[in-house]
């Protein structure tokens, strides 16, 4: 659901869930250990359809009724889990170049948020929500479908912002929505979306892990300044929300249940022992 949720990478959970390098490193090279990579990933790609479906019928539903509330969880499981970034990137040294690079990260995913949002969080142009059908042309089609497979293993980057930022977020969902009501017209468009999605996503992967491999010093410090960015501009975007239903002690239980949330996962995804960096 993360991956659809406006301003949220899907990313970040993936690296509270202690999967990120190991899924960095089966879709750059997908046929390599080919059964132990589908034994991993047939569980995972069971939950991803699964939560598909809940986010098309559900969660839209909860981002409209309850919106603030639901992107102080969102903020809450970005920052339960920057204590672990820190401490890897920490472990490789803080340079003043990686520095310099990190803070340009940061700005650039702070950035990106507020693209996304377009200052207008008030209404359905934030999210895009409330389109109807499928209009885009196949070339933005495609070059959506490219550059959100890419940002889904850029940790701190969200492909739902791209997707607002190109104009066609709120389309997709719409067309999705018609798929699942049994409406097939946007069949076609969306299967190319998908197809485009995944090349995408191959090909940034591939050059994500070599990054990590070859520089992991000034990945990580990148890695800190993206999430650190992403976290900044989810919350300044989330407490300015025009959200009239808004009660401030449901957002404060959120934002706990959502840094409980990350900081279970890394509890579990580590045994209860500290926490290093992994090279994936």
């Amino acid at each position: 659901m993360s991956v659809l949720a406006p301003g949220f990478s899907g990313s970040i959970v993936a690296i509270a869930m202690g999967i990120y390098h190991d899924l960095l490193r089966i879709i750059s090279i997908p046929f390599k250990r080919l059964k132990e990579n589908m034994v991993f990933c047939l569980p995972l790609g069971i939950g991803i359809a699964l939560s598909l479906v809940v986010f098309v019928v559900a969660f839209s539903y909860l981002l409209e009724t309850f919106e603030k509330a639901t992107y102080l969880l969102f903020v809450g499981l970005i920052a339960g889990h920057m204590p672990v970034i820190f401490s890897a990137a920490k472990k490789h040294g803080f340079r003043k170049f990686n520095l310099f690079c990190g803070i340009v990260a940061m700005i650039v995913a702070v950035a990106l948020a507020f693209m996304a949002f377009g200052g207008d969080s008030g209404s359905d142009t934030a999210t895009g929500l409330g389109h109807d059908g499928l209009t885009a042309s196949w070339p933005l089609l495609i070059l959506s479908g490219l550059a959100a497979g890419s940002a889904l293993m850029v940790p701190g980057m969200s492909s739902s912002m791209i997707l607002i930022i190109l104009g066609i977020y709120g389309q997709l969902i719409s067309a999705a929505k018609s798929l699942l009501q049994g409406n097939f017209d946007y069949l076609l468009p969306i299967g190319v979306f998908a197809l485009c999605a995944i090349i995408g996503l191959v090909l940034a992967s591939r050059i994500i892990k070599a990054f990590f491999e070859k520089i992991p010093a000034l990945a990580y410090t990148m890695l800190l300044g993206f999430i650190f960015g992403s976290l900044t501009g989810m919350l300044v975007q989330s407490l300015s929300l025009n959200d009239p239903g808004f009660i401030w002690w449901h957002g404060v239980v959120a934002f706990a249940a959502g840094a409980g949330l990350s900081i279970l996962f890394v509890a579990l995804s580590t045994g209860g022992k500290k926490v290093e960096s992994s090279e994936p």
